[in-house]
């Protein structure tokens, strides 16, 4: 039964990564006539697509994402308990900006990353989307926006008393998420971030 239960684990994960690596931006990119990763930012993400191809293409984009990360999180917690949705819904970020798919040249991770919070933690979620919408309204950058929940979503986690295992699971994918915004923080820094702008 062990042997059993943890290979259903493995799978599960395996799933979510996999999930995670769903090139969303690059399918939509097709309908609407842009390479997300040719063009702006050279992301392939929400942001990147809204400025390429407008609001509904960003728009498809950050569903697509977010469900990458909210269905595995919410399959494994219906399927085992929270400690395996919080490691299934780190394989999919990690799958999203990671994609074994793609030479492992993905995304940043947010709205993944926002999908399996709001599966696991929606009150710490609202309180961020909050942060997020400010930051990014007032400072015209998403990127500006999606550094202060990523750094965030820890600190929530923990505030909210849950237990090591989803804090821990939360600073690895903050700092997943950081690291791949290292070069908006040098361009916020420099004054040369993209703003959120459709072309």
């Amino acid at each position: 039964m062990l042997n059993t239960s943890v290979a259903l684990a493995v799978i599960a994960i395996v799933v979510a990564y996999l999930a995670g690596t769903i090139p969303s931006a690059q399918w939509v990119g097709k309908g609407y006539g842009f390479d997300p990763t040719a063009s702006g930012s050279n992301n392939p993400g929400a942001s990147n697509s809204y400025r390429l191809g407008g609001w509904r293409a960003g728009a498809l984009v950050l569903l697509i994402d977010f469900m990458k990360g909210f269905a595995p999180a919410l399959a494994a917690l219906l399927m085992a308990g929270r400690p395996l949705a919080a490691v299934c819904g780190a394989a999919a970020v990690l799958g999203h900006v990671a994609p074994a798919t793609r030479g492992f040249r993905g995304g940043k991770g947010v709205a993944t990353a926002a999908g399996v919070a709001f599966c696991l933690w929606p009150l710490v979620s609202l309180v961020l989307l909050v942060v997020f919408v400010l930051a990014a309204k007032i400072s015209g950058m998403a990127a500006l926006g999606s550094i202060a929940i990523a750094a965030g979503l820890p600190i929530g986690v923990l505030l909210v008393h849950r237990p090591g295992l989803e804090v821990a699971v939360t600073l690895c994918v903050s700092f997943v998420v950081l690291i791949r915004h290292s070069s908006n923080v040098r361009r916020i820094l420099r004054g040369e971030e993209n703003k959120l702008r459709p072309t």
